[in-house]
């Protein structure tokens, strides 16, 4: 039985890793922690979890909680995690950090982005970034993985086909993403209270989300060239869910049903990526609560472009669902062990 601890326990993607992994056969969660909370039973502040647990918060202090893990997940916020995520690689454990620490390989495009010096930069350059269509095989020789941010991820597995087969001009790259409220987290914040949010729908860090460098440097690497996007996020009124919607221009005539073909080729033994059928495309309603990711497509031949949907439950495939699929593959688990949740509806 594997020993996880959970850094960070205390947000919303920390009390889905701890509903995820209880019901994982292989695990057992040994020490949750938060400062804020610490002291306090985890199904005090989250009472579906009333009788499943009967750990309480602890404070993070990574000397003292070392021998309680033997694999950490870091859902901690973004420039908090490098020490802790760097002592914890550096004694052998094996980590998996859902903040954006150690997923730009750049630390110089990291302090631009996050107005953070990277003080681990050994440390980083040893992460793999955690996209299991993507890198599987690295991930499984990981000690670190670097999880994706929820809209890299949407953005990501809709391009990724396109982009390594070269059939879309790189430099064509709109991303156009709405995401469910529990994107910004677990805190207060006026604009994100109920009469700030309902009946509301609106673009925000137009330009200047820090999950475009993500996007680009991924997008790159398939590419083989430097890669920029406008990417935009919007804000749905709803709790859970990024749909994200994808234009690019053809380099060649293609048909949807070519298109789709490829996609099934590429995903087709893929156990969360579930490409729809030809008019057919992604509705967050059913992902929601499950690890997987629905892709649609359609060329529009009269402007010779392709506009691909994809949709993901932001907390799930977008964070926690995915961190647990990538623990799964670092440890040698069934990589669908404890993410076999059949999505939510209403």
């Amino acid at each position: 039985m594997l020993k996880v601890g959970i850094c960070g326990g205390s947000g919303y993607t920390g009390s889905e890793l701890v509903r995820i992994l209880l019901s994982h056969p292989g695990v057992r969660i040994t020490v949750i922690t938060s400062e804020r909370s610490r002291g306090r039973r985890v199904s005090s502040l989250f009472p579906h979890l009333e009788g499943l647990t009967g750990l309480s918060y602890e404070s993070l202090i990574p000397g003292k909680i070392i021998k309680k893990a033997d694999f950490f997940f870091m859902a901690l916020p973004h420039a908090a995690s490098q020490e802790a995520v760097s002592f914890f690689y550096k004694s052998g454990k094996h980590v998996c950090d859902l903040s954006a620490d150690y997923r730009l390989k750049d630390p110089r495009v990291y302090e631009t982005w996050y107005g953070v010096r990277h003080e681990h930069r050994t440390v980083l350059k040893r992460s793999v970034y955690g996209l299991p269509e993507v890198y599987r095989s690295r991930i499984r020789r990981a000690r670190l993985v670097a999880n994706p941010g929820c809209f890299p991820t949407g953005a990501i597995l809709g391009i990724y086909p396109l982009a390594k087969k070269g059939l879309v001009d790189p430099d064509s790259f709109v991303v156009d993403s709405k995401s469910g409220t529990s994107g910004a987290g677990r805190k207060a914040d006026t604009s994100l209270s109920f009469c700030e949010v309902n009946e509301s729908f609106r673009a925000y860090a137009i330009a200047t989300h820090r999950h475009t460098p993500e996007i680009e440097q991924e997008v790159s690497r398939v590419a083989g060239r430097p890669v920029r996007v406008d990417f935009t996020p919007h804000l749905l009124p709803v709790n859970r869910g990024i749909l994200t919607t994808i234009y690019s221009r053809l380099t060649g005539k293609y048909t949807t049903e070519e298109l789709l073909i490829l996609y099934r080729k590429t995903f087709g033994k893929e156990p969360f990526v579930r490409v729809l059928d030809e008019g057919r495309f992604p509705d967050i309603r059913n992902v929601r609560g499950s690890n997987f990711c629905d892709v649609g497509l359609k060329v529009n031949e009269r402007t010779g472009t392709v506009i691909v949907v994809t949709a993901i439950d932001n907390l799930v495939k977008g964070a926690s669902g995915q961190a647990v699929q990538n623990m799964n593959i670092m440890m040698g688990f069934e990589e669908t062990s404890g993410l076999n949740h059949t999505p939510a509806l209403p």
